[in-house]
């Protein structure tokens, strides 16, 4: 029987389409819940997966026939890799192709917090500008300051490259050493030295149990008072709630979020806080990068299921070498 391919939700064209006529295709065109994914799976021998899909044991064992997850991301962690090496299934990612796209954002919303671009542009639609004064909305300069990269990767020094041309010098926390003939690699400081210091922290961390959380209340009080957070990683490194006291406190001056703690539901704290620039996760949303993305996801469903090795595995002991790199490389 020809194989089926199994896609929770359309990709940019051309992508999906062009599995057929080689495999039936079926497309959910809807958020799963474990166990709606688990029903979807039983025929099938590739499912293409985004990061949002709870890719648990129970779906990978309700999927016996399944070759390959292939997931529309670069982090894997919404998949039990565990459970699919232990069925010798393959899971593939999309690495390298965003780095520039979440690099971008990154610097947009740190630009946007900065210039006050959001009050800005509310005071203009509302009738509240009156006309140029000395003390309107002022903001502060990026050139002087300090630029902390938590997890000094791929998108790390993407940041740190772009933050160069604004006059910000950088510095990393990551355990891996810093790579002396890599303009772009920060110099290596400790965790509560790069809070110390930054007046800008910006996440660029994979999602595992030991950086779950890493920035609460107790982190917050380590930060340089009036500094800025973003993150544009994974929302679940930051506990929403302690963010909006560090807010409150004056400590943390502001921060730009991509992505939740509970995602899709935000703190209502931080939805009402004109120092909290929000996007919906955004970071490669740009046309070129998900096309890309979209073409390597096929790309290796199409060699696992004619029996070629896929080019962007993910490895289960280890996590992938994107997160690896996030991270500056080895587990924070």
């Amino acid at each position: 029987m020809t194989p089926l391919v199994v896609a929770t939700r359309e990709l940019p064209e051309p992508s999906l389409s062009t599995l057929e006529p080689d495999f039936r295709l079926r497309v959910l065109g809807y958020t799963p819940s474990e166990l709606e994914l688990a029903a979807e799976v039983g025929e099938a021998d590739a499912l293409i997966t985004l990061v949002s899909d709870p890719v648990t044991r129970r779906v990978l064992e309700a999927g016996a026939g399944l070759k390959i997850v292939a997931n529309y991301a670069v982090g894997v962690d919404n998949i039990d890799r565990a459970a699919a090496a232990a069925r010798g299934i393959v899971i593939t990612h999309t690495p390298n192709v965003l780095t520039d796209a979440t690099a971008d954002l990154t610097m947009t919303l740190l630009l946007t917090l900065a210039r006050r671009v959001i009050e800005g542009d509310r005071m203009v639609r509302t009738g509240g500008f009156a006309g140029w004064s000395p003390d309107l909305l002022l903001g502060t300069d990026l050139k002087g300051k300090v630029l902390g990269i938590v997890g000094p990767g791929r998108i790390g020094k993407a940041v740190v490259r772009r933050a160069r041309a604004f006059g910000m010098t950088a510095i990393a926390y990551g355990r891996s050493p810093r790579d002396e003939k890599d303009p772009d690699d920060p110099p290596r400081v400790s965790f509560e030295d790069l809070l110390r210091r930054s007046d800008v922290v910006s996440l660029h961390l994979p999602l595992s149990e030991e950086t779950r959380g890493l920035f609460n209340w107790e982190t917050f009080q380590k930060m340089k008072p009036g500094s800025f957070l973003i993150n544009t990683a994974r929302g679940q490194l930051v506990e929403e709630s302690a963010l909006a006291r560090a807010l409150d406190s004056g400590r943390v001056a502001g921060a730009g979020l991509d992505v939740y703690e509970n995602e899709p539901a935000i703190t209502p704290a931080l939805l009402d806080d004109d120092r909290v620039v929000l996007m919906p996760h955004a970071g490669s949303a740009t046309v070129e990068t998900r096309r890309e993305m979209a073409r390597m996801v096929v790309e290796d469903v199409r060699r696992v299921l004619t029996g070629e090795k896929p080019l962007r595995p993910v490895t289960p002991e280890v996590g992938t070498r994107g997160e690896r790199a996030a991270r500056g490389g080895g587990a924070l």
